[in-house]
């Protein structure tokens, strides 16, 4: 496909919702985006209809059109990392590390600028509508994001130094993951947009050994 993007440290192709967002910088191993006005990916869970299938209308309260950068993950155990850095502006701007099956199954892994002004990671699991979990603030605007799988189980981590590791959820998307996309998301939900950064990119096809250790 002519819309691929090679992302160093990412071992197979992803591919862009929307052309023009994503820069790749090979020199610096990093891809950039920049986050479309008025974007997310949440269907909320107060209005979401859960009997609804995959591609039923959404409420008004809920988007899918943050713009993404995905692809085929492979077979197997991994492990998918980076630096994520933020130019914070409003409410709930983000850069997410994104696990995409259909529009009603998918999992977030964010950097947000929480209502209160401070840098926090957040997770959002969507099965039919989405949950919203806050974990740590962390002191700036970059962090350390992991997504690690473990047979059919997904881990999140997140780091302040890239070395330890703190455990944000474990779940499973769906029983089988063979359909599993995974890669990045960037998003404004509130605002006119930002700019994320993701860096010092690495994914490893290696088993996690321990979920809780800090490895």
């Amino acid at each position: 496909m002519t819309n691929q993007l090679v992302v160093p440290g990412v071992p197979f192709p992803l591919v862009p919702s929307s052309a023009g967002h994503w820069q790749v910088d090979e020199a610096a191993g990093a891809v950039q985006v920049s986050a479309l006005p008025h974007s997310d990916i949440f269907i909320d869970p107060g209005n979401g209809s859960t009997d609804a299938g995959a591609g039923a209308a959404l409420n008004a309260e809920s988007m899918l059109n943050a713009v993404t950068l995905l692809g085929d993950a492979p077979e197997g155990d991994f492990q998918f990392s980076a630096r994520v850095t933020v130019d914070f502006a409003s409410t709930f701007d983000a850069g997410v590390l994104m696990l995409w099956l259909d529009e009603r199954r998918w999992a977030k892994l964010c950097f947000e600028f929480s209502p209160a002004g401070e840098p926090m990671v957040v997770s959002v699991v969507c099965r039919g509508v989405s949950d919203d979990a806050n974990a740590f603030t962390v002191p700036g605007r970059s962090v350390w994001l992991r997504v690690s799988r473990v047979d059919r189980v997904y881990a999140y981590h997140a780091s302040l130094d890239g070395r330890a590791w703190q455990m944000i959820r474990v779940f499973i998307l769906d029983d089988e993951t063979s359909r599993d996309k995974i890669g990045f998301e960037g998003q404004s939900p509130t605002g006119d947009g930002c700019s994320v950064t993701f860096d010092q990119i690495r994914f490893l096809s290696e088993r996690l050994a321990d979920l809780r250790d800090g490895s």
